[in-house]
Parts: structure tokens; sequence; C-alpha cells
């Protein structure tokens, strides 16, 4: 069964390039280290909620652009051996985060529906 991991982070919109030189590289790794598919969405139309919503969960400040990803993997199997390699790949290791990781949601789940 496939497994994604989900990734929802506040990027200040002046580090865009930045962003996707990180977002690409890291993309490699995911996928030499056994991902399906990486995807990487810059916000456009994301509307700040009263109660909840996707600026309020990263306390997007007014200079930042809230992004989200994912990245498939065939497996949860496969994807708790693919994170592991990928977090001792040295480009992992060393790598940069463009943005408050402190602010990072993520999560892993199970495909219920993939059509």
């Amino acid at each position: 069964m496939q497994y994604v991991d989900g990734f929802v982070v506040a990027v200040p919109t002046a580090n865009r390039g930045v962003y996707l030189e990180h977002a690409r590289a890291a993309a490699r790794v995911l996928k030499d280290c056994g991902a399906q598919n990486v995807v990487e969405c810059w916000g456009d139309d994301v509307p700040e909620g009263k109660l909840t919503s996707f600026p309020l969960a990263v306390q997007r400040k007014p200079e930042e652009t809230v992004v989200f990803s994912w990245v498939m993997w065939p497996s949860k199997a496969v994807r708790d051996e693919g994170m592991a390699k990928a977090m001792a790949d040295p480009l992992f290791k060393d790598m940069q985060m463009p943005f408050d990781g402190k602010r990072m949601i993520y999560g892993g789940f199970e495909v219920l529906v993939s059509q």
C-alpha cells in the first residue's frame, strides 16, 4: 500500500529561488532512496482562517508564503528505510533549510484513495 509523507511550511517569499534549489536537491536524494514522486507546491490561493488554516498552522508572517509538499512511497516499509538512508546522506545532513523548521508541520499517511 502506498505511503505519503506530507509537509507544510512557511517560507520567506524572498527565498523562493533558494527554496526551489533546496527542494530539487532534497527530491533527488529522496528519489535515490526509493521515493516514487516528490511534489512541492508554492502557495497561490491560501486563505487566512479564523479558527484553522494553513497560514495559522505554520504561523505564517506577512512576508512569507505557505508551501505544501508531499513525498509518495511504494509502502511504509520502503519509506522507513528510505528516510533513514536520506537522513544519513551527507547532502541531507548538511542541507540548510531556507525556512523556520520549528514551524513545519509534517506527518506520514496511508493512502486510502488514489485515482
